[in-house]
């Protein structure tokens, strides 16, 4: 072998990425010097694409399929190279692979409570999680605008931007809605359509597809569960001690939150809720029956 031979096979004959699984967005192909052998072997495999990159600009892109390197299907990269059309000579250009692949199972939540006034209950509290899929749908409008140059980028490195809008946009259709909470649980799946149809433009900015969104849970604060579930138990059982005995709880439990005020200031904060309704006591008994003398008359 001469010492042509010997610098042309120190180039790259063949370019692919088999994927380890992890959730590894885009991974550049690591080469010295990015010298590729024209001619060379390009495999990009379901759920992959190619991207060509020449000095900071992004010239051509592969879907799925095994490519021969020349002219014919580099066109935008022989341009920028100013190479004739029968070179065979190494070029220099960056390859970054693209995983187009569904990533699943991905999670988010609120990272605090989102403040919305209910219809029934007033002001309230609210925490939301759940779980999304995302794509890739634009490979080379993620790599302008997230990846970039970076050799290595992966969910992970996205996953609190997204959260974020999730959440935010959450709040707004959730203030929008004006829907009492006590009724969201029956609405979770068209909650989560109307949520992803106002995420779509933004993840199509970033190149990114919202593939599926799921809504698990809208949660109250514990205290205002419990306040409810005593609602619940007083007015299944009509218990007027129960209610009473809930009425000091709530009156104890707000002296002690704020000792200036009142003890009436906790029957007052579950008269807010709904649940300090009047009840009137009970009637007195009918009076007993006048006594007979010893001949029967009254």
């Amino acid at each position: 072998m001469d010492i042509g031979e010997r610098i042309r096979g120190e180039f790259v004959d063949v370019i692919d990425w088999t994927e380890d699984g992890s959730d590894t967005l885009v991974w550049r192909f690591e080469r010295q010097g990015n010298a590729i052998k024209w001619g060379a072997q390009l495999i990009v495999r379901e759920g992959q694409q190619a991207v060509f990159v020449n000095e900071g600009r992004i010239a051509d892109a592969f879907g799925p399929g095994r490519y021969r390197l020349e002219t014919r299907n580099l066109p935008v990269l022989t341009s920028l190279l100013a190479l004739p059309t029968a070179l065979e000579s190494p070029f220099k250009a960056e390859v970054l692979f693209v995983a187009t692949r569904q990533f699943t199972d991905r999670k988010w939540g609120t990272r605090h409570p989102l403040i919305l006034r209910d219809p029934e209950l007033g002001p309230i509290r609210l925490r939301g999680f759940g779980s999304y899929s995302l794509r890739v749908a634009d490979p080379i409008q993620l790599i302008r605008e997230l990846s970039g140059s970076n050799p290595h980028f992966a969910v992970d490195q996205i996953s609190e931007q997204l959260r974020n809008l999730i959440t935010s946009r959450l709040a707004d259709l959730l203030g929008d809605s004006h829907q009492p909470v006590l009724d969201l649980a029956s609405r979770y799946d068209a909650l989560a359509d109307a949520l992803r149809s106002r995420l779509a433009a933004e993840w199509a900015g970033y190149g990114l597809e919202l593939t599926t969104l799921l809504i698990e849970n809208l949660t109250l604060p514990p205290e205002v569960e419990a306040a409810l579930d005593r609602r619940t138990a007083i007015g299944l059982t009509g218990d007027l001690a129960a209610f009473r005995t809930y009425q000091e709880g709530i009156a104890l439990e707000k002296a002690a939150a704020n000792p200036s005020g009142s003890a009436a200031a906790g029957a007052g904060l579950a008269m807010g809720f709904g649940l300090g309704e009047r009840l009137s006591p009970p009637p007195p008994p009918p009076p007993p029956p006048p006594a007979a003398d010893e001949d029967g008359a009254p």
